[in-house]
């Protein structure tokens, strides 16, 4: 598998890593008794998305990688079930519940192409 670039020229990492920030922002104003909860859990969740990313890119062989873009598509996919939990118990404003979950859409859509790309033709 020839790889060029750093992971960081994908703009599925790029997207990532600004809902990651975007999450931090958001789920900071949580109340506090959810700062052990579904607040850590989201941050988690998010940052798992562009770490896997860019795990996988630096990986030799090209199976690895697409499991590490397996794991990022598992956690945006979390991601999307924190988003709908924390606005039906009204941690996010609705126009933060639409930015970022617009953001996590996007974000899925875009690692789906990368994953069909990359899979072998039959």
């Amino acid at each position: 598998m020839t790889q060029t670039g750093s992971f960081r020229d994908l703009k599925v990492w790029q997207q990532a890593m600004e809902l990651v920030e975007d999450m931090y922002r958001v789920t900071s104003r949580f109340p506090t008794e959810e700062r052990f909860g579904l607040s850590a859990q989201m941050r988690r969740a998010a940052v798992s998305i562009p770490s896997n990313i860019g795990e996988g890119r630096r990986r030799k062989r090209q199976r690895v990688y697409l499991h590490c873009l397996d794991v990022a598509l598992g956690s945006q996919g979390e991601v999307e079930v924190q988003l709908e939990i924390a606005r039906r118990l009204g941690f996010l404003t609705q126009q933060d519940y639409e930015r970022l979950a617009n953001r996590t859409a996007e974000i899925g859509k875009m690692l789906n192409g990368l994953i069909e790309s990359m899979q072998p033709y039959e």
